[in-house]
């Protein structure tokens, strides 16, 4: 199991009834050379001594308390010698071929560092949830073809980035942006974030250093859509507030920025009022109230990863979707409204939206 070539992980906190769906998932995959991690985040609901008597194969890491995805991933990644990590949300069920998918596509070209999966809603499997990370010039990032049939779903392309729900990371990608964390070790996902954009932020740290993303439409995945903690809910909206301004904050090159700050600070400050307005919220304002405020390891974390950037502007450019209107900006995320419900058991999720 330590030799095998993927290491999958799931990321748990109090999860155990949806592990009872994805395990049995990751144990029908054709594909065949892989072991499964699940990094548990303090669970209270039984998760690893169920884990220990159910899925003996299974290597369980019990880490002590919640210490967010981003922590829970970096702390399974570094149990690992695999030279590929695939990911997965614990409140998902993979296709049989899901995994074979990511590792055909992944192999295709040596310069590909990340794959993101085909994910679908569990509650509507004909609508398509995510096939990748899509960022625009304003650093808005979402799920790409979020809402739309899961037929269009159906080509193999080229995208910014993969949704850390469901996706395949090669090893030596993940060590060439990684970062030092908290205790002075490889930090693949910055651990500041805790949950939510962590993948988006990722996704910038390898198209900065030259890596190409793929959307591979195979590798089929049902997901409950932000089953941890309610689409729309203050925590949800807190985090990623604060997430948007720092992912930008550390990545978006200077001059680049510079020319695009005006509508980057139009649509961000815009983002705050909205949820207000419409959620009766002040937790958005929260979040980017909380980024600007603690945004000075992240000017040291820019400088580190500005430093080593390897692509033109022209290039990361095109990667990036057209800019919108505000009007077309809203309706990425019409789809998601009154999904998910606040307190629900699942474990942490990847998520890309502003």
């Amino acid at each position: 199991m330590n030799g095998s070539r993927v290491a999958v992980i799931l990321v748990n906190w109090n999860g155990r009834r949806h592990l009872e769906a994805c395990l049995p998932g990751l144990a029908a995959q054709r594909y065949r050379d892989f072991m499964v991690i699940v990094a548990d985040n303090g669970s209270t609901d039984g998760s690893l001594a169920w884990l220990a008597a159910a899925w003996p194969n299974v290597r369980a890491l019990d880490l002590g308390g919640n210490l967010g995805f981003a922590a829970g991933n970096n702390h399974a990644i570094r149990t690992t010698t695999a030279p590929w990590i695939a990911l997965l949300n614990n409140d998902t069920i993979p296709d049989p071929g899901w995994l074979g998918a990511l590792v055909a596509a992944a192999e295709a070209d040596a310069r590909i560092g990340s794959v993101a999966s085909r994910m679908c809603f569990m509650d509507q499997p004909e609508m398509l949830n995510s096939t990748g990370i899509a960022v625009d010039p304003t650093g808005i990032a979402w799920d790409r073809l979020g809402g739309a049939p899961a037929a269009a779903g159906d080509a193999a392309a080229r995208v910014f980035g993969a949704s850390a729900g469901a996706a395949l990371y090669r090893r030596s990608a993940l060590e060439a942006v990684a970062e030092q964390g908290p205790d002075g070790r490889p930090a693949y996902f910055d651990e500041d974030f805790f949950m939510y954009l962590e993948d988006v932020d990722l996704a910038w740290r390898l198209r900065l250093d030259g890596w190409e993303s793929v959307y591979a439409p195979d590798a089929r995945v049902l997901h409950h859509q932000s089953a941890s903690s309610g689409e729309g809910s203050p925590f949800k909206n807190r985090l990623l507030g604060r997430n948007k301004v720092w992912s930008v904050i550390k990545n978006y090159p200077l001059w680049p920025l510079l020319a695009w700050s005006p509508l980057i600070l139009a649509y961000d400050l815009a983002s705050a009022p909205y949820r207000l307005l419409f959620q009766g919220q002040t937790a958005a304002l929260a979040g980017r109230l909380e980024a600007w405020r603690r945004i000075g390891p992240m000017w040291a974390k820019r400088r580190a990863i500005q430093a080593r950037r390897r692509v033109a502007w022209r290039q990361l450019r095109a990667a990036m979707e057209p800019f919108d209107p505000p009007w077309k900006v809203l309706a990425r995320y019409r789809h998601l409204s009154g999904r998910g419900a606040p307190g629900s058991a699942s474990g942490v999720a990847g998520s890309n939206r502003p």
